[in-house]
């Protein structure tokens, strides 16, 4: 009997241990994602900034002057509304400026007071929804909402688009 009662006691010591050092971890793993989160909201005044460069680039109608954010090489994918993926920055640039900006002479994006931006070491990646006002060539209004997500890479301490993802909502 005395044996048994010795194993009660070990096990619930055990017991106890364990919640104690899962307890402990809990903490740990919850500093850790606060840790986090602030770095997260101080990352994204560099990124708001970053987009909105970039945006501005786009309402010039210029595709050279979007250059200087997307990284050049031939086989990365950006992924657009019309078609639907280029392939590689030369790819794209001429097929922005056939499908958009030859078609659109006024062209406006806005992003909107979404944007989250998420880092890992030299990649980051960003969400945010933004709004196009623009005008056809024929005078027609366009109106549109969209969301878009960023692949970043940080080369010679600059960071650059290395894949694109943009798409609107549609009504089925």
């Amino acid at each position: 009997m005395k044996f048994t009662t010795f194993l009660n006691k070990c096990a619930s010591v055990a017991i106890t241990v364990a919640i104690i050092l899962i307890a402990q971890f809990s903490l740990i793993n919850s500093e850790n994602i606060t840790a986090q989160a602030i770095q997260i909201s101080n990352q994204d005044t560099e990124f708001k900034e970053l987009i909105n460069n970039s945006l501005e680039a786009w309402n010039t109608n210029k595709p050279e002057n979007l250059a200087k954010f997307y990284a050049q090489d031939p086989e990365l994918k950006f992924y657009d509304a019309l078609p639907m993926q280029y392939q590689g920055w030369k790819d794209y640039q001429t097929g922005i400026q056939q499908h958009l900006f030859d078609n659109m002479p006024k062209f406006t994006l806005t992003a909107n007071d979404d944007i989250q931006s998420h880092r890992q070491d030299n990649l980051a990646w960003t969400t945010f929804t933004w709004h196009l006002s623009a005008e056809l060539n024929n005078g027609s209004p366009i109106e549109a909402d969209g969301r878009q997500t960023d692949i970043w890479e940080k080369r010679d301490g600059k960071w650059l688009i290395v894949h694109q993802h943009i798409s609107s909502p549609i009504s089925l």
